[in-house]
């Protein structure tokens, strides 16, 4: 069941998602060689808890921490670990979601660390520009396939690949809610948008082939060829006349700098 926000749930919604994007404007600049996983969580961990929220990840159908990092060919829900040390030229995706006033903000960004190797940077690059041009086709009428359609088109057209097994989802007062955001599909299908609609966008795309695997821990996803995947994600709301996304912090909207 969908469930469609008042004017009043959207407000409230807009300051757990602007918190979730602030964590990850905190961290951007903290993060380098030498330092731990286990580092970043803490540092999130400690910036979500003073400013009021709860990392919504925490104790989540037994999840250990407060944030997902995800090292070079982890695809998504890595856990922090003092064993993960971040080396020169990784790339780290940091998943942030906030609870705060009874509402999830969900967001997402993958870091470069130090010099990057050029392909794996335009891997990086790829994969925000699919979840932006994704969320570009959001509006009343549109369908959900109309999404995954042009993501998956963008990803193979720049010979990468998109994770199936995992995708986007609703959100609100329940960090999980329907519908189901495929990162793959076919344009015209799928759920209608409606106003008042939020759910995030965060497609996965592999360096190599597309399949994945779950490791022993029962959350740690990595590319079965062991080759690099990249993260972004956005909540995003329907708007009577389009999009907002709700996960950009105001006083510093993110804008990627992928030469860096």
């Amino acid at each position: 069941m969908i469930n469609i926000k008042s004017n009043r749930e959207i407000e409230i919604m807009k300051e757990s998602c602007q918190l979730a994007a602030r964590t990850l404007n905190f961290i951007e600049d903290k993060i380098q060689a030498g330092m731990t996983t286990e580092d970043v969580n803490e540092i999130c961990h400690k910036f979500i808890t003073e400013n009021g929220a709860y990392p919504s990840p925490l104790n989540y159908n037994g999840f250990p921490k407060s944030v997902c990092t995800s090292l070079n060919d982890v695809i998504c829900h890595g856990i922090p670990s003092k064993k993960d040390k971040i080396k020169e030229g990784d790339i780290l995706n940091v998943d942030v979601t906030t609870y705060y006033k009874n509402f999830h903000g969900d967001t997402n960004r993958t870091y470069f660390v130090g010099h990057v190797d050029p392909e794996i940077k335009r891997l990086v690059k790829v994969t925000y520009e699919c979840m932006m041009a994704g969320i570009e086709l959001c509006k009343p009428g549109a369908r959900i396939g109309d999404i995954g359609a042009v993501i998956e088109e963008m990803a193979h057209d720049n010979g990468f690949s998109v994770v199936h097994e995992y995708c986007g989802h609703g959100i609100g007062r329940e960090f999980h809610e329907d519908p189901q955001i495929l990162h793959y599909g076919t344009r015209g299908t799928g759920v209608e948008m409606k106003p008042g609609m939020t759910f995030t966008i965060e497609p996965m795309i592999n360096l190599g082939k597309r399949h994945c695997k779950l490791l022993k821990d029962g959350w740690t996803v990595v590319t079965k060829d062991k080759k690099p995947s990249a993260q972004f994600e956005h909540t995003i709301l329907i708007t009577e006349s389009g999009f907002e996304i709700l996960t950009l912090d105001p006083a510093k909207p993110y804008q990627p700098n992928f030469d860096e």
